[in-house]
């Protein structure tokens, strides 16, 4: 969809969802208002800091449509989502000039190998091949990085898999760079801007990353580029006020990574500093439509004030649970440097795993997804990836 100037990018059993309209972000000159303890593995690498949110801190996620097997490995999630809505009259779109690839917890394409197509590098996949990102953490929740195939086994719906294609290496993504811009956010623009710049530092140099500043509304401050200076100048665009329409500014991202990237693997890095009052979508709205086949992988950081954690930190952890991410809930605004390098880290060092469904995705309905991994020599290892998704809600695919 195209939008004027700058646009904003945009279980268990669950209900599918009904198709949401493509949405458009205004211009700024139009703005309206684990396990057995093991020695350290060779190929294990520091986690993200502790502030992050494990599985046990949030609610308990919706019930899969069909428990994986008795035996599989347990899946943590480290954070959970629910629902977007959006502004009056805001719809998001993504800007147009670019063809939409596919990615994020999965996705489909192509052929089995990376390409470098126009300077984009595109992992392609098979025409009915669902596409994973993971991260896999040993029991002293230490990054993982040196497993194979054989490690990994994927259920969909409760029924094992046969991986078609595996991947380990740190493919580009395209971002989304989400920033709460609202009235409360006015004195921790600087240091969140900050490690905003330095993520994309510490990100692999051929990301395409956009940025969108929200309030109650959500504008494309920056569409996909790579150049450290266009992004600064985009999250220096401040005008803290007004309410946080978080769940508005998410769906909108989404839907621009998806009908925008060039790249395949998708993320969203989303910072704010209290409950969403202002969208029109709820939050479980908002995770379906993240849920999307090729939905990014979110990661989120709450900057919360005690008397809004209870429902905030609620809804970072549904949508960076079930989008496979991590929400993190740091005790000082200066941690959120240290937590954004970190996220770079984890994205870097993902396995891409990819599957053909043993049941057709024309079939259509929410599918439950469990990843267990086991590997000689490891104790009880946690695989981080997206819960599910919902097959063919985006153009082409089946």
């Amino acid at each position: 969809m195209t939008v004027p100037q700058q646009q904003a990018p945009a279980t268990g059993q669950q209900p599918t969802p009904s198709p949401a309209p493509a949405t458009s972000a205004p211009s700024r000159t139009t703005q309206s208002q684990q396990s057995p303890a093991s020695s350290p593995q060779q190929g294990t690498t520091q986690a993200p800091p502790s502030t992050s949110i494990g599985a046990g801190a949030g609610p308990a996620q919706p019930p899969a449509p069909v428990a994986p097997p008795p035996g599989a490995g347990t899946q943590p999630s480290t954070t959970t989502q629910q629902g977007v809505s959006q502004n009056p009259g805001q719809q998001s779109a993504p800007v147009s000039g670019q063809n939409g690839g596919q990615q994020g917890g999965t996705e489909t394409g192509q052929s089995q190998q990376p390409e470098n197509e126009g300077g984009a590098f595109v992992f392609k996949a098979e025409v009915q091949e669902v596409i994973l990102h993971a991260t896999v953490l040993d029991d002293k929740q230490r990054l993982v990085t040196d497993l194979d195939r054989g490690a990994f086994t994927v259920y969909e719906n409760g029924q094992a898999q046969t991986i078609k294609s595996f991947r380990h290496e740190d493919i580009p993504v395209a971002m989304g760079i989400v920033i709460d811009n609202s009235g409360s956010m006015r004195e921790k623009r600087d240091k969140v801007n900050k490690a905003a710049v330095n993520l994309v530092r510490a990100s692999n140099p051929a990301d395409q990353v956009f940025v969108v500043n929200f309030n109650d509304e959500y504008y494309l401050d920056q569409d996909f580029t790579g150049k450290i200076d266009k992004l600064k100048e985009a999250l220096e665009k401040v005008e803290s006020r007004g309410g946080t329409a978080l769940y508005d500014a998410l769906v909108a991202s989404a839907d621009h990574l998806k009908k925008n990237a060039r790249l395949e693997k998708k993320v969203i890095f989303v910072v704010t500093d209290g409950e969403d009052n202002a969208s029109r979508e709820s939050l479980e709205q908002a995770v379906q439509r993240l849920q999307a086949e090729n939905g990014p992988t979110v990661y989120a950081i709450g900057l919360l004030g005690e008397e809004k954690q209870r429902r905030a930190r609620r809804a970072l952890q549904e949508i960076a649970n079930r989008t496979g991410g991590v929400a993190f809930l740091p005790r000082t605004l200066d941690e959120v440097d240290e937590i954004s390098r970190s996220v770079a880290h984890d994205i870097r060092n993902q396995y891409t795993i990819g599957y053909q469904p043993t049941t057709p995705k024309s079939a259509g309905g929410y599918r439950a997804i469990h990843v267990d991994a086991r590997a000689k020599g490891y104790g009880k290892l946690a695989v981080r990836t997206r819960s599910g998704y919902y097959p063919g809600q985006e153009k082409g695919t089946q």
